[in-house]
């Protein structure tokens, strides 16, 4: 395409120089036949001779510096492809960077979320197994060292598992095991707070019991009768009604 615009220009240009010559020889002033002497008439040829060689002169330069514009505006024309391809390089690693990017980031998430379920999963499986560790040991626990490390063991699963479901469970065991040591007022302070905190829980029937049965201990049959009461009434079906119903029948 610039080849052929090249050879279209060159042509303009020397129609338009062929065009002046015509012009200027139709200027150059025509030989007086009328002229008696040869000198005269050869002076005349030899100016209008002149005056074409100066023009067809004029016209060659035009036509050099044409062929240099030309060419300068080739060289452009070479160098504007050139950064053009460079930058549509540029532009296509720019594109594979940002799919291997965003697929890269996908894997991550992928395994993020893989390695995020597994933990949630192995997090639920050591849960269950950490407590019912714990509740074997608060069972088989006979001795006062035995009380203590049943205790503790306790209190480290409430630490590391501060919301777990089996929460107000630990509450009920931590209260047991308390009472079973003799520390009856920490007893009374963990079965309040299944009854308080947790009226859905599977050891609230206990709970309640247990607090009746340190109220009768401490002398408050009063407040004992309450208790067992109220476990016979909302717990009729539980194994804590019918021992309430054999305490309050002693009251």
């Amino acid at each position: 395409m610039n080849k052929n615009f090249r050879y279209l220009y060159l042509s303009l240009l020397l129609f338009i120089g062929i065009a002046t010559l015509v012009v200027a020889i139709a200027k150059v002033p025509i030989v007086n036949v009328n002229l008696n002497s040869t000198s005269d008439r050869f002076t005349q040829i030899e100016m209008v001779i002149s005056a074409q060689g100066q023009l067809l002169y004029k016209i060659q330069q035009k036509l050099l510096n044409s062929q240099q514009d030309i060419n300068n505006l080739r060289g452009k024309i070479e160098e504007n492809q050139h950064q053009l391809i460079k930058i549509f390089e540029s532009q296509k690693n720019l594109y594979m960077q940002f799919y291997l990017l965003r697929s890269n980031i996908n894997k991550i998430n992928l395994s993020n979320n893989k390695i995020n379920k597994n933990i949630i999963i192995n997090k639920k499986v050591n849960e269950k197994t950490e407590y019912n560790i714990a509740v074997l040991l608060a069972i088989k626990s006979k001795s006062k060292q035995q009380f203590i490390q049943a205790i503790n063991t306790f209190y480290r699963f409430l630490k590391i598992y501060p919301n777990s479901n089996y929460k107000s469970n630990v509450y009920y065991w931590l209260g047991q095991l308390n009472y079973n040591n003799g520390n009856k007022s920490d007893a009374m302070f963990y079965f309040a707070k299944v009854v308080k905190n947790y009226p859905h829980s599977q050891k609230m029937a206990e709970s309640l019991y247990k607090i009746g049965l340190l109220m009768q201990e401490s002398g408050q049959n009063d407040k004992a009768r309450i208790f067992y009461k109220q476990v016979i009434k909302l717990y009729f079906d539980k194994y804590s009604a019918r021992l309430a119903e054999k305490k309050l029948s002693l009251l």
